[in-house]
């Protein structure tokens, strides 16, 4: 079993999840990399310098007692003992601490009630508690629309009927009087549509004791045709191995079920072959899309009506099946009949050798009608789709169904802006030159509209799509970076999966969600992965690294979660490095005083509480901090930026951390030599002074990290404080400990407590003083924001925070097409009712002045596309 399980539909929709690195787990290896070569550098530097400080001047000292000859080794010995004082440097516990606290932000995300599904009483739930922070840096979007944008509530609202439209006045062609009374009066096409509906599906009809027929279906377009038949008598009533049960009208009709040519991505359409049990004649029923079903019509039938049904229909967002019907001679079934038979046992290229066997049969079709299905927007999706659009990010639509059906759901999505403010651009064509050069126009026109005010979205569908991959992949990548948004229409799961491939390739941290097994490829192909927990079942839910209700809860799950995920990662990240290079620098200046020799002024038990007692408790309990309540950033997404470039943590920010560690080594040290390095006191005092300086100043610095207080944080910081003292207090009781009486005698001398507060104040304050100049002259957006809260005045709005447009690789150069002479303007795939959406402007809505206005944030996050 464990071999034939990526035989299945869902086994070969899934494919190998890849191992995902957040952007920011990638940035900590990099900065590791940087501390590591460092720490050589010191290590070789120091090494050098102290065998040559032994050899000019140690030897010349009695007290020393270095030998004038030792062994071969002797040179690598000082190297090695700074190894051993500097390989403190990288903290070790860093991996273990993200790895704790990434647990703690799943399991908010999990304990989150706002977060749950009222209807189904569906909470949120994260399988993956590794890349929460990642959440904070989505910048594209990829939503499948079906389950996932709507509710997956298949409602059947019209038809046509042989050029007869029924639902048109009241919406609803289950109430039309003409359709009731031509099923009444036994009207042989109404009769043979409602057949279709009914028995044309994999629908297991299941009675209840009460004789109540419900429905099972894997397809909820299935079950709302079956339950629309039922609805105009045509009730299908139970399925006895291949035969059907059909009540029309009080009477019973009976079908053999002899074949089912199932649906498939590709075919586009799902075929039955059924022998009527009255007459014996054998009929093939099929429904599918209408670019599979119109063009097999035979010779002689007019399709131009049905057409304009398909149009008028997806114009009004509904989903369209198109319906038909073949009359079976004996003997040609029977022929086709082995040779499907064939094919599906065949063991070499099945899935083609069956789509080649249904291709012989499913032509000559006699179409009987359009159905239109409604399916609804589910409750807030434009709303979160609005907010995260200010937020920065960009949504890209991947659906199978129609260019017209997607559009007006993108439409009532808040996808595309209206006219005028928004335009659509169409990528089309059925041959490598035609689809060329309408991407070529495209491209063009995206390139110029780009610095106009104006929202331009594209709109490409799946044989475009196809080629457009294939042929013209970096033109279409350079699209991608200049559009915000896409709708992509007719797509596969493997497209889809192909399409967010392709943006990462940029660097961009995508997002996709679905609620389907054919979501899964593009779920996981993705840098996160959404699941909704809806009625198609739990495939994508599962296969995902978050699953959801509703996705209106994405935007909690991005704003709130991911953000205050990312922001506590990169303090926790940036202050494990500082505690380690604080004491590491210690004990290389300690080293200019002690001859260079490598000799630790802290011995190996106050350094291992260092690290795992004394610093490690205040730092973990900032899973609780929040720079912002939740409601300001839900009001206030454009501050999401922030996270999206990364501000929070990058070389810069590095830098000062790295520069904060020095400073405060040096105060440290300075002070507690000039306070301690004299002839009546030990080495072990003076270490004790400058272990204390360290913990009073991270204290201190943790306190004026976080922003939001808690009774929990207090006693983290304050009491860790004070746990240092208890904690030596009692060690200091041990004789054998090696602190014998040492913090008694400290703790009693007037002197120890000044050079604290000396400490304190020369390492806090020029830090409170810098934070002080950039939070009232350099203020953030983020500032501004927290000094409402704090003041309690109303915030009102921010600035756009715009970062740079990303550059693209120089050889991307315009498409290789010969044009034509007389070449219509760059405008001509502008549609005239199409809206769009913005590129890189955050939000569509009015601009964000909060109480003065801000210089425009510019960011030098830029990154080049990579070659495709």
């Amino acid at each position: 079993m464990n071999c034939l399980r990526n035989e299945t539909k869902l086994g070969m929709s899934r494919g190998i999840p890849e191992p995902k690195l957040t952007a920011m787990d990638a940035m900590i290896d990099k900065l590791t990399g940087a501390i590591f070569v460092f720490q050589i550098v010191v290590v070789i530097v120091l090494g050098i310098a102290g065998n040559v400080w032994k050899d000019t001047e140690a030897r010349k000292l009695w007290y020393v007692q270095y030998p004038n000859e030792g062994p071969w080794y002797e040179l690598l010995v000082i190297p090695l003992r700074f190894e051993l004082l500097c390989s403190i440097m990288i903290p070790i516990s860093i991996k273990v601490s993200l790895d704790l606290v990434k647990s703690l932000y799943a399991k908010f995300i999990d304990w989150d009630n706002e977060m749950v599904d009222p209807e189904t009483g569906t909470p949120s739930h994260a399988t993956n508690t590794a890349i929460s922070e990642d959440l904070g840096q989505v910048e594209y979007i990829l939503t499948d629309k079906t389950g996932t944008l709507t509710e997956n509530k298949m409602i059947f609202k019209r038809c046509c009927i042989s050029g007869t439209f029924y639902g048109n006045e009241n919406g609803d062609c289950l109430k039309d009087p003409e359709l009731l009374q031509a099923v009444a009066s036994g009207s042989p096409d109404a009769i043979r549509f409602l057949i279709v509906m009914a028995i044309c599906n994999t629908v297991v009809p299941v009675q209840s004791k009460a004789g109540v027929v419900s429905y099972k279906a894997q397809s909820q377009d299935e079950e709302a045709l079956v339950r629309a038949a039922a609805r105009l008598n045509m009730v299908f009533l139970e399925k006895k191995g291949n035969i059907l049960d059909i009540n029309f009208n009080a009477s019973l009709v009976q079908y053999e079920v002899l074949d089912t040519l199932e649906f498939t991505s590709e075919r586009k359409r799902m075929s039955v072959v059924v022998r009527d049990c009255q007459n014996g004649n054998i009929i093939l029923l099929s429904k599918g899309a209408d670019e599979a079903i119109l063009p097999h019509a035979h010779a002689g039938q007019q399709t131009r009506i049905f057409a304009e049904a398909v149009e008028q229909y997806a114009q009004l967002g509904l989903r369209t099946l198109c319906l038909a019907w073949r009359d079976l001679e004996e003997e040609e079934y029977h022929e086709w009949s082995l040779l499907f038979k064939e094919a599906n046992s065949s063991l070499v290229d099945r899935e083609w050798r069956v789509a080649e066997v249904c291709q012989r049969i499913e032509h000559g079709f006699e179409i009987i009608g359009v159905a239109a299905i409604e399916d609804r927007l589910q409750d807030a999706v434009p709303e979160t789709i609005e907010t995260l659009r200010k937020a920065g990010i960009n949504f890209w639509m991947l659906t199978g169904d129609k260019q017209n059906t997607a559009i007006q759901i993108a439409r009532s999505c808040n996808f595309v802006s209206p006219e005028p403010k928004g335009q659509l651009l169409l990528i089309n064509g059925r041959t490598e030159d035609e689809v060329g050069q309408s991407l070529e126009r495209v491209l063009l026109t995206m390139r110029i509209t780009n610095a106009e005010p104006k929202d331009v979205a594209f709109v490409v569908d799946g044989w475009a799509l196809e080629i457009v991959l294939e042929h013209y992949r970096k033109a279409f990548t350079e699209l991608a970076i200049l559009s915000r948004t896409a709708i992509c229409c007719r797509v596969t799961p493997s497209q889809k999966a192909q399409l967010v491939e392709l943006l990462k390739s940029c660097e961009y941290r995508t997002l996709a969600i679905g609620d389907g097994g054919n979501d899964v490829r593009m779920i996981q192909q993705a840098d996160i992965g959404v699941g909704i927990s809806g009625r198609e079942g739990l495939q994508a839910a599962r296969a995902a690294d978050y699953s959801i209700g509703k996705f209106r809860f994405l935007k909690r799950l991005i704003l709130v979660h991911g953000r205050y995920s990312y922001n506590r990662t990169a303090f926790l990240s940036q202050y494990s490095f500082y505690k380690s290079l604080l004491i590491c620098f210690i004990q290389i200046f300690f080293s200019f005083i002690s001859g260079v020799s490598g000799t630790s002024l802290f011995n190996s038990v106050s350094l291992m509480a260092y690290n795992v007692f004394y610093t490690s408790v205040p730092v973990l309990v900032s899973v609780l901090d929040k720079d912002l309540s939740e409601r300001t950033v839900m009001q206030h997404p454009q501050i999401l930026f922030y996270c999206q470039a990364g501000r929070l943590l990058n070389p810069s920010t590095f830098a000062g951390w790295f520069g904060r560690s020095l400073f405060h080594a040096i105060v440290v040290f300075v002070i507690t030599i000039h306070a301690y390095a004299f002839e009546k006191s030990e080495m072990e005092e003076a270490s004790m002074v400058a272990l204390s300086g360290c913990i009073w100043l991270q204290a201190f610095v943790v306190a004026l990290e976080t922003n939001s207080f808690t009774i929990l944080q207090h006693i983290a910081i304050w009491g860790n404080l004070v746990a240092f003292y208890v904690i030596n207090w009692i060690v200091s009781a041990f004789p054998s400990s090696g602190l014998y009486t040492i913090m008694f005698r400290l703790c009693r001398q007037p002197s120890y407590w000044i050079t604290m507060f000396i400490i304190v104040a020369a390492g806090m304050g020029p830090v409170l003083a810098l934070k002080y100049f950039r939070y009232t002259y350099r203020s953030s957006k983020i500032n501004i924001l927290q000094q409402a809260e704090r003041m309690g005045g109303p915030i009102l709005s921010l600035g756009n925070i715009e970062p740079q447009p990303r550059s693209l690789d120089k050889d991307v150069s315009p498409l290789s097409i010969s044009q034509p002479k007389n070449r219509t303007s760059v405008y001509e795939p502008l549609l005239s009712d199409s809206p769009s959406a913005t590129r890189r402007s955050f939000g569509p809505g009015a601009p964000f002045d909060f109480f003065q206005s801000q210089a425009r944030l510019s960011s030098n996050y830029t990154r080049n596309c990579k070659d495709n």
